[in-house]
């Protein structure tokens, strides 16, 4: 069964403090706070590297803090659960499986590459 949308803003909300608290470890990480770079070029070589990981978790990290702060603006203005493409209503499993959908299924599945 759907959860009542103050749930589903409780859920969202906790995702967004979760996410904000990992974007921040991963700006540290960024920084070197924890980790300085070794003197040794190769090692430097290797950390350098795994900066691009921490470069894709920190874009897919504001990627959904963007849409869950949407979703959340969607339930102030009470447009929550409506497709933004054919103002259908979101299957309530979809919303369920992906908070901060914004399109039905059906229009989804149309907007595949």
């Amino acid at each position: 069964m759907m959860d009542t949308h103050q749930d589903t803003r409780q859920r969202l909300e906790e995702r967004l403090t979760r996410l904000i608290q990992r974007l921040h470890k991963v700006e540290g990480d960024r920084r070197r706070e924890r980790n300085p770079l070794e003197p040794d070029w190769e090692e430097q070589a290797i950390t350098r590297q795994n900066d691009e990981v921490l470069d894709g978790l920190d874009a897919e990290g504001h990627r959904e803090i963007d849409m869950i702060r949407a979703a959340l603006n969607r339930l102030d203005s009470g447009t929550y659960g409506i497709c933004m493409t054919c103002g259908d209503p979101i299957a309530p499993a979809r919303l369920e499986a992906l908070p901060y959908a914004i399109q039905c299924i059906a229009q989804a599945e149309n907007n595949r590459p």
